[in-house]
């Protein structure tokens, strides 16, 4: 199999993506790629703390959500293509029950309505502000970024200023999830 990228200035489809998700695989290679502008990221494994705080969060919501039916909690792992055809995967996201009744055995073709990444030791902040801001101009709800290193917690919203939370705060999404609160200490 070859993929033809054509131009320096080709720009890559999800049917590119998929192409080369299948040459990797039949090497028994497992990256994560995201393609974003045109282009296949590949995505580096997070740090210890980053993961645990990750799974956390991720498990929080899930054990608040899941009795109540109210919606579907992913990892890492779970792809979104989204409407300017980019295939995304935020470290945590959310999706109300209403939207996604069923999952199918392929990305979901939507905007989450909660979007979390977890700042690694490696990674800079900007792309990931830059990250949620695009969820957020696509019709995300609520975005969240943590900075394990700052001890903080910053909350986008398509309507208000970002919000900065630390140690004694408490995290809360009225918007979607009425009532759920966390402590940012808990993170």
């Amino acid at each position: 199999m070859q993929i033809k990228s054509g131009s320096p200035s080709t720009r890559l489809t999800i049917a590119d993506w998929e192409q080369l998700q299948a040459i990797l695989s039949e090497a028994h290679l497992d990256y994560q790629l995201e393609l974003v502008d045109g282009k296949i990221i590949v995505m580096g494994p997070s740090d210890i703390v980053s993961s645990e705080i990750g799974a956390e969060f991720g498990s929080l919501l899930r054990n608040w959500v899941k009795p109540r039916k109210l919606a579907q909690v992913f990892d890492s792992s779970g792809g979104f293509i989204l409407p300017n055809s980019e295939l995304r995967a935020p470290h945590v996201s959310l999706v109300l029950a209403a939207r996604l009744k069923q999952s199918k055995r392929y990305f979901a073709e939507l905007v989450p309505h909660l979007v979390v990444e977890i700042k690694s030791q490696s990674d800079l902040l900007k792309p990931l502000r830059e990250k949620i801001s695009s969820f957020i101009e696509l019709g995300a709800k609520v975005g969240i970024l943590i900075d394990p290193d700052k001890r903080t917690i910053t909350i986008y919203t398509p309507q208000a200023e970002p919000v900065v939370l630390r140690d004694g705060d408490m995290i809360s999404i009225p918007q979607l999830l009425p009532g759920w609160e966390v402590g940012v200490t808990e993170l």
